[in-house]
């Protein structure tokens, strides 16, 4: 797996936001989850509301995707984990300044620009746009086969009345001579 496909591993979905969550972080830069925290707490005002930042309840970490609590000693988080939105990590640059750092958050913030696009591709939006497309032909190709089928009808009914006037024509004609009878005609004697 390419590093880009790592990272979009470690990327989840909580309270409807894209985020990453900081013991991920701190292993991709190469840094204990405590200091990365450390780091946060002193520049907290780069990190104020939840478009940045914010810490997971007890609850949201044992109903996400990244796990569930155990009840044994020690299989529980001391601390909830802080969850870095987009923008959030894009901060942690300004906060971690090592070179470890900046190469990380170039690759995060391929790997959001990259969900971004996949969503805007296979948007519902998108699939709707197509599907409304798709029946507008074929609502219009209905209509050009009936308007046909309607030409036809009334062709064909043209046709039929016609034939029905001669016929009524030929039979209201008195006949002026007499028929010829059909068959053998003996000779006279």
């Amino acid at each position: 797996m390419n590093e880009l496909q790592v990272i979009q591993n470690k990327i989840y979905e909580i309270r409807g936001q894209k985020v990453m969550l900081d013991y991920d972080l701190a292993e991709m830069y190469g840094v204990e989850t405590s200091q990365l925290k450390r780091a946060v707490r002193r520049n907290i005002i780069r990190f104020e509301g939840e478009d940045f930042m914010f810490e997971l309840t007890k609850a949201e970490l044992s109903r996400c995707q990244i796990g569930t609590l155990n009840g044994g000693r020690g299989s529980n988080f001391k601390y909830m984990p802080f969850a870095f939105t987009e923008l959030g990590v894009a901060m942690l640059s300004s906060v971690l300044r090592s070179e470890t750092a900046i190469e990380i958050n170039r690759g995060i913030m391929r790997a959001f620009v990259a969900i971004r696009q996949m969503i805007a591709e296979n948007s519902p939006l998108n699939r709707l746009s197509t599907l409304e497309k798709n029946f507008n032909e074929l609502k219009q190709d209905l209509e050009d086969i009936f308007a046909d089928y309607n030409d036809i009808n009334e062709d064909t009914r043209a046709q039929i009345e016609a034939i029905n006037t001669t016929l009524a024509e030929l039979q209201a004609r008195p006949s002026a001579k007499p028929r010829r009878p059909v068959g053998f005609i003996r000779p006279k004697e």
